[in-house]
């Protein structure tokens, strides 16, 4: 656990920031970001123990405040949610609150169910081959009227300069938010669909990627709200317009030098990037019910929408599921993308399952099967079949069948996180298995 900071210098520094409340946070099982604010007068008393919460919490699914009773968990038993003071941020979009994440803590030791810890652990792992996993989010969302319907903010085309312009501001506000937090913003553009947008984060170590991914979806959401519009990390919003992903970039670090690039190696990549991409298509069919963890997820994982729905890799080749990126400044390629990845996946429990199945592939020294140089969705099934390029689960129910017999994937996880996270999804799944796009939207629409 990370040491905290001594509370007379953190209380000072609230004070003088103007700060009234501490938001403690974690995201759950059903990836909703939730919290408790502490008064800033009331910090001593839970500054080292942190705040209570009840075990119950990792067994609420999306549809309702209410433990899965599969889960092994109930309403008896309480969690010490413990601030780890070092991811401490006054927020920019809510003045007089700041922001801390937790992690969860049973009886002085990280509680075996808490997601934060879960990719610590993977984290460790990676730590032990000699490998430093750096990584980053890429999202994509909606801006929507705020209004009776779903409806968009513009009606513009991809990179449309007139999308710029009309969402000039609160596009203005929230790099400047995520700037104001630490978070370095790279690019930005108007997406695909009407309303869409995208803005992509600098990569950084993967425990500070994940709760970056936190910090975007919570000030995305929170300036847009201040500009009148409401906004929506959900995949599929709109069956005629194009999909929400959050891709997760990737790459492997040894004493401060990149591993992946090789110029003499397949697509630029060196043969440990190799055999991290490898693990990675091994397992991604029950990955996904990690990183596309959602009934509505695999309205978007359709071939020819550019989601990654075939299990391939290539060198810029947007239809595979592990693209890898051309990079002219450099003798090779220096990261990779894993495109099969959406917001409504919990960053913790994904990108910590993404190493878990990379590592894997390091292990077992696996070879990946040939890279894929164009649509794979165009090719004769006999030809994908004989070079290993499969059609993935089109459902959540096939990926959660998927990961119950992943033995790497779930004792990474270790047994009460992978029952208990199961037992939620199996529960999402049963109940809006049968549901039309109109209902899923309905429900989902502002949890992601």
């Amino acid at each position: 656990m990370v040491a905290n900071k001594p509370f007379k210098k953190v209380k000072k520094s609230l004070r003088e920031a103007g700060i009234k409340f501490v938001r403690i946070l974690w995201c759950d099982n059903a990836n909703i970001i939730r919290g408790k604010a502490v008064h800033v007068e009331m910090l001593s008393h839970y500054f080292d123990y942190g705040i209570s919460i009840s075990a119950g919490q990792q067994g609420v699914p999306v549809m309702y405040d209410a433990v899965i009773p599969e889960t092994g968990l109930t309403p008896v038993g309480e969690i010490r949610l413990i601030p780890d003071w070092y991811s401490f941020t006054p927020l920019p979009y809510a003045q007089g609150h700041a922001r801390v994440m937790g992690n969860m803590v049973l009886n002085g030791s990280p509680w075996a169910l808490c997601p934060r810890n879960f990719l610590s652990r993977m984290i460790e792992a990676a730590r032990r081959e000699g490998l430093e996993i750096r990584a980053a989010f890429e999202n994509e969302f909606y801006l929507l009227q705020q209004s009776q319907g779903v409806i968009p903010a513009d009606s513009t085309v991809f990179a449309s300069t007139q999308g710029m312009d009309r969402n000039r501001e609160v596009i203005d506000k929230i790099a400047e938010a995520l700037i104001t937090q630490g978070i370095p913003v790279e690019q930005y553009y108007p997406e695909s669909g009407p309303g869409q947008q995208e803005i992509s984060m600098r990569y950084t170590d993967a425990l500070r990627a994940a709760d970056w991914q936190i910090i975007f979806r919570e000030t995305v959401r929170a300036i847009a709200h201040q500009h009148n519009l409401t906004t929506s990390f959900l995949p599929k919003i709109f069956a005629d317009a194009a999909s929400s992903g959050c891709h997760i970039h990737l790459s492997l670090w040894r004493n401060g030098q990149n591993l992946l690039p090789d110029p003499q190696g397949i697509c630029g990549v060196s043969q440990i990037g190799e055999a991290f991409i490898a693990g990675i298509l091994d397992h991604l069919p029950a990955l996904m019910a990690l990183t596309t963890p959602s009934t509505n997820s695999y309205r978007r994982i359709r071939p020819h929408s550019w989601s990654g729905s075939f299990r391939c890799w290539g060198l810029d080749n947007r239809e595979a599921a592990v693209r890898v990126p051309s990079n002219p400044a450099f003798n090779g390629s220096t990261h990779f993308e894993l495109k099969t990845v959406d917001a409504s996946a919990n960053p913790y429990l994904a990108l910590g399952a993404v190493i878990a199945a990379g590592l894997d592939g390091v292990q077992r020294s696996l070879k990946p099967a040939n890279p894929v140089a164009q649509d794979p969705g165009h090719l004769p099934i006999e030809e994908r079949n004989a070079n290993g390029i499969d059609l993935l689960p089109q459902s959540l129910g096939e990926a959660l069948d998927h990961l119950k017999q992943d033995n790497i994937l779930l004792n990474a996880l270790n047994s009460q996180l992978s029952l208990a996270f199961l037992a939620v999804r199996q529960a999402e799944w049963e109940a809006m298995k049968d549901w039309e796009l109109e209902a899923e939207v309905k429900l989902l629409l502002e949890k992601y």
